[in-house]
């Protein structure tokens, strides 16, 4: 597990390397040459101890192979020479994931794509638990994509019964994509602040069909809607017709009428007129 650790001032070990630098100098001009030396390589030894760290910014220290700390202290720091550091940002980053090929729950090919945005979050599961975190973000989040699309159909043309679709219950499945990809990165203490698909569409080898079905399924409604106001406008005109006594139809010329009134109503181009300058019954 992380662990804080706070270093030394690095202000106070440049007056203390100071220090050592006039003494070593002073006694090799004195002819004290192994004790000006020691002094000088003193000196020399403190020098990679010395770093300066940002806001947002962790080092995270190994000394002969064992995990030290963490410093998070921003500023002029120092510590241990023989220490190895490691600097990781602890900055909010964000990536978007070219569209990928996946199978959704009925084995449609649609394409998806993702924006996630994350931190880093543990520094010693980020550096010890993978081999490169960022690295691992991205594949992770391509293997949430694919379990995930794989709970929900594209649309309902072909899963009528479904409750979310990849198309239509946006939140749901931005919801599900995100608790998905936090559970994969959490082992390398990666916090996910927000994942949500940013591309959605059908893959190239079936686009064109499942447009073309969706264009069908549209002028269904459509002519549906048309003969359902068309079916009302003929009562509507019959009854008004038997109320006020205007005329008074034969079961044949009344199916006659419907059927005309029919045509002209639910017919998608113009109607050419015909007058009938002789009876009803010619």
């Amino acid at each position: 597990m992380e662990k804080l650790t706070k270093p030394l001032s690095g202000y106070l070990m440049v007056m203390i390397a100071a220090v050592l630098l006039v003494a070593s100098i002073l006694f090799l001009t004195r002819g004290l040459v192994i004790p000006g030396m020691i002094l000088g390589f003193a000196f020399i030894l403190c020098i990679p101890g010395f770093f300066t760290l940002q806001p947002n910014k962790a080092m995270v220290l190994v000394l002969f192979g064992a995990y030290k700390g963490t410093v998070k202290e921003t500023g002029f720091s120092w510590v241990n020479p023989f220490m190895v550091k490691q600097k990781i940002s602890l900055r909010v980053r964000n990536f978007e994931n070219k569209p990928l090929k996946v199978n959704d729950k009925i084995g449609n090919p649609v394409m998806v794509g993702t924006i996630v945005v994350w931190q880093v979050e543990d520094t010693f599961k980020a550096t010890f638990d993978v081999e490169d975190y960022e690295n691992f973000v991205h594949l992770q989040t391509d293997a949430a994509v694919r379990k995930m699309a794989g709970k929900y159909p594209y649309d309902d043309f072909e899963a009528e019964n479904a409750e979310i679709t990849l198309r239509s219950g946006v939140e749901d499945v931005n919801h599900s994509l995100e608790e998905e990809i936090s559970d994969r990165l959490m082992h390398a203490g990666i916090k996910v602040i927000e994942a949500r698909i940013s591309h959605l569409a059908y893959s190239s080898e079936i686009a064109s069909a499942m447009l073309q079905r969706q264009q069908a399924t549209a002028i269904v409604a459509a002519r549906r809607k048309i003969v359902d106001g068309a079916v009302g406008m003929v009562e509507m005109a019959l009854e008004d017709l038997k109320i006020k006594g205007i005329i008074d139809f034969e079961e044949e010329k009344k199916a006659a009428m419907v059927s005309n009134l029919m045509v002209v109503l639910c017919s998608d181009r113009s109607v050419s007129p015909v007058l009938n300058v002789g009876t009803l019954n010619h």
